[in-house]
């Protein structure tokens, strides 16, 4: 009798972890490694060098990632502040898209964004200042951010540098003995 239940046992098991691993490989297979998505972003001016009140035009294009999967799309310029002190931080555009369907099926969308392809295009007038700065201990960056936001919860941001103004460079100087 102590070999049949050990039999029994064995076979319990054995069972056991065939439905676990059953279980684990399903749970794995309906949960998809998603690859983060890469933003191309295609400036109008080739140098991407601008003077305030240069028109930006960009185009950029998400792609590793599918369409469907995306529950939101947010497009921004913005400039900020890095290094001593406080930090800095101003919008000039800011647009978030909801890729959701309407009851009926269609979607509302601005014609300059194609969800389909996950493409789409901005064009905004920039500001006279504040023009970039590459300092030694501040610096002044201008980017456009593509932040996508999955249905998953998950988000992405992607920043495009761009530079506003000519300033040049700062340089230590040098000590004079």
């Amino acid at each position: 009798m102590g070999r049949a239940s050990d039999a029994n046992s064995d076979a319990r098991e054995n069972i056991s972890m065939k439905e676990s691993s059953r279980i684990e490989q399903s749970t794995f297979d309906s949960y998809q490694i998603q690859q983060n998505p890469r933003i191309s972003v295609v400036f109008n001016h080739e140098n991407i060098q601008y003077t305030g009140s240069d028109l930006l035009r960009i185009h950029y294009v998400v792609e590793s990632v599918e369409s469907c999967s995306v529950a939101a799309i947010e497009r921004s310029v913005v400039w900020y502040t890095e290094g001593k002190g406080e930090e800095d931080f101003g919008v000039v555009f800011f647009e978030r898209i909801q890729i959701d369907k309407r009851n009926d099926g269609t979607k509302i969308l601005p014609k300059s964004v194609n969800t389909d392809q996950l493409t789409g295009a901005l064009a905004i007038d920039l500001p006279q200042s504040p023009l970039s700065y590459e300092g030694i201990i501040v610096k002044i960056r201008w980017c456009v951010r593509i932040r996508i936001f999955f249905r998953s919860g998950r988000d992405f941001v992607s920043e495009h540098i761009f530079f506003l103004g000519n300033v040049p460079l700062a340089q230590l100087s040098e000590k004079i003995g």
